[in-house]
């Protein structure tokens, strides 16, 4: 399946580039880990659509949106690769693919990484217990099949998504025995300088509001300030124990859903080598991307949240205005051609990055949420390393994400720290008293996802490098 373009993930940003890129006659695939397009934002959104209408009315009315993006990759002439694992991207436009139990190298004259977001990992007392989820997990959940908890939920943490998935549980009929938001008042206070800019955004941000008038005529339980977050539970979650306005509350429940925020799906950039840049507004790391998205490394584009947050919206005209790059340099259309066609995406992209300042100002986690205090608590479920672990290996030599695996383990499981790596850069650094992006990050080694032996037996020619151990 080679091709000029292969485009990886078929969220809002490579549903979009693929699209355009195969109208504008380029040889594209979009290789894509779910069975069906839409990635983690639309998921579900033909099969929802289909059989499953009367969801739109929980999920909401913007949720739409994902109908026409499918409809119009589904008539672009575009090749879809559904239950594509990629596992390697590499500098020379080849693509290591897992599909139906085989592996094998795809060769592609450009590449557009639409990764899209991951949710920040945040490690707090009681994190590792059995009921205990992401808020993304259960909205994708319910996204995919209609699932909804049936037990009482309480939803911590910060972020645009918090009041989302409470409008949509609620919508839906669950019980949410509480809404505990970490994000302090001060932090509300000195974005106001961001309003104005934010309200040329339109109804982006009038969106925002409404999901919180929604909460509050709902009746839902809303506690702001909150710090000190604990799961308390001995087989199970029971409870969520936190601190605001000075003083313990407890809210019992069966379930508790975790937000801070999401960051950027970096671990195929990472492999890659490419060019990285801490972001200090959105407090992660992001691959160095120019005004087409394209990377470090000549023949790779990142477009989508994968190059850095901005959303949905926004992630569709990057998705474009990669894919117009990618038609330009593959020689279907020329430079003249690309530059026009850019000006309304770049007009998009615009208006839906002004409300961006305000969001990053007021949801950017508070430092406790990103290092845990007590040092009992998991940090590495995988290998089952705590946070004290981590601190006792930094005067031993452990100073940096990958001297810190030698001494701990850390980050050896399948994951190859995603999950646990911004937690740890985050207790290094404060353990040195340095900024987090003087500490680095993991060196991800490719296969990026798990191989079967079997797979890899039959693999042939081997990675882009020769080697799957580089």
């Amino acid at each position: 399946m080679d091709c000029e373009l292969a485009v990886v993930g078929g969220g809002p940003a490579g549903l979009a580039a693929a699209t355009l890129a195969a109208q504008r006659g380029v040889r594209t695939v979009l290789f894509d880990e779910q069975p069906t397009p839409g990635g983690q934002v639309y998921r579900g959104i033909e099969a929802i659509a289909q059989a499953r209408p009367d969801d739109f009315a929980i999920l909401g009315d913007e949720y739409r949106r994902g109908v026409t993006l499918a409809g119009a990759f589904r008539a672009s002439g575009a090749t879809h690769a559904p239950g594509s694992i990629v596992w390697q991207a590499a500098t020379d436009g080849r693509l290591g693919v897992l599909d139906d139990k085989a592996a094998r190298m795809v060769q592609a004259r450009r590449i557009i990484l639409a990764t899209g977001a991951m949710e920040r990992p945040v490690c707090i007392p009681g994190w590792t217990l059995p009921g205990l989820m992401g808020v993304g997990a259960a909205q994708t959940l319910l996204k995919a099949s209609g699932m909804v908890p049936d037990v009482p939920v309480v939803i911590a943490g910060s972020g645009p998504l918090v009041y989302l998935l409470a409008c949509q549980l609620a919508r839906a009929g669950v019980a949410i025995a509480g809404l505990c938001i970490t994000t302090p008042a001060s932090r509300i206070i000195s974005a106001f300088a961001e309003l104005p800019r934010a309200l040329l955004s339109g109804r982006d941000l009038l969106k925002g509001f409404g999901w919180i008038n929604e909460v509050r005529r709902r009746g839902i339980p809303m506690t702001t300030g909150v710090t000190d977050l604990a799961i308390e539970g001995i087989e199970r979650a029971e409870g969520l124990a936190f601190s605001a306005q000075g003083e313990r509350h407890r809210i019992a429940c069966g379930l508790v859903l975790l937000h801070e925020g999401i960051i950027p799906n970096i671990q195929l950039s990472l492999a890659a080598r490419l060019d990285h840049v801490w972001d200090e507004a959105q407090l992660c790391w992001r691959p160095m991307t120019d005004a087409w998205g394209a990377s470090s490394a000549g023949q790779i584009a990142i477009a989508g949240d994968g190059a850095g947050i901005l959303g949905a919206a926004a992630a569709e005209s990057l998705g474009r205005l990669a894919a117009l790059d990618a038609a330009f340099r593959l020689g279907h259309i020329d430079q003249a051609a690309r530059d026009r066609d850019a000006v309304a995406e770049r007009n998009e992209l615009s208006r839906h990055a002004r409300i961006r300042p305000l969001l990053d100002r007021v949801f950017q986690p508070i430092p406790q949420m990103l290092t845990p205090t007590d040092d009992a608590t998991i940090v590495c479920r995988c290998e089952e390393v705590t946070a004290g672990a981590l601190r006792a290996a930094v005067p031993r030599g452990g100073d940096e994400p990958n001297r810190a695996k030698i001494f701990t383990r850390c980050g050896m499981g399948a994951c190859q720290g995603r999950m646990c790596g911004p937690t740890v850069a985050a207790i290094i650094a404060r353990e040195r008293g340095v900024a987090v992006q003087d500490v680095g990050n993991y060196r991800i080694r490719i296969p990026v996802r798990p191989l079967p032996l079997a797979a890899l037996a039959l693999l042939e020619g081997g990675a882009a490098d020769g080697s799957l151990g580089a």
